[in-house]
């Protein structure tokens, strides 16, 4: 296999549309974090951020097959707006009428609960704060300041580059904290859920 790491954007393109699909491959590799940083941003509807991340490599690869360097704009640039475009595409899509029913969430952090449910009754919004305040102490007492900061940032749809400028740590103490984490919680929640 061949090294593209030094090849140009434009270069790999070019190679792509002549029917190279090591050079497009390439470039979806080289794309593959900026659109999952990119489709972190986003929530969609009744989907998670993996369908997010698949609808922007989608946007990717139509970037390399549409792209035109007499445009005057740098395939970085060009592949960026075809990724957004996509994934807001998909998030549109995702909020129409249809899907109401898929589109009544709240975030587990915002202390205000304000529901766009017309249905629901004070008891409702009563139960989901105790809940919402009941899974931050869980967070509290199972995780460590900085597991605790790093996780919170993170459901708040931070990026790990947002998060580690916030923190001053490096990716790896992130996506380290985000894996302790993680197996924290899932023992804590089998725990909670035997009691």
């Amino acid at each position: 296999m061949q090294d593209w790491e030094n090849e140009r954007d434009e270069a790999l393109v070019e190679r792509a549309k002549n029917g190279d699909n090591a050079a497009a491959e390439a470039l979806l590799l080289r794309y593959k974090n900026a659109v999952r940083a990119r489709a972190r941003g986003f929530f969609l509807a009744g989907g998670e951020t993996d369908d997010l991340v698949q609808e922007g490599m989608v946007g990717l690869y139509s970037a390399i097959v549409d792209y035109s360097p007499e445009s005057g704009k740098s395939f970085k640039n060009f592949a960026y707006l075809c990724v957004t475009r996509r994934i807001l595409d998909a998030v549109k899509g995702a909020v129409r009428n249809k899907n109401i029913p898929l589109n009544d969430y709240v975030s587990i952090f915002d202390p205000d609960f304000k529901r766009t449910s017309e249905g629901a009754t004070p008891e409702d919004y009563l139960l989901g704060s105790e809940a919402r305040s009941e899974f931050r102490m869980l967070l509290m007492k199972e995780l460590s300041d900085f597991e605790f900061r790093v996780v919170t940032m993170y459901l708040e749809g931070l990026s790990y580059a947002q998060i580690s400028e916030a923190t001053g740590k490096d990716f790896k103490s992130i996506d380290n904290a985000l894996a302790r984490s993680k197996k924290k919680l899932q023992r804590a929640f089998s725990r909670n859920t035997k009691a």
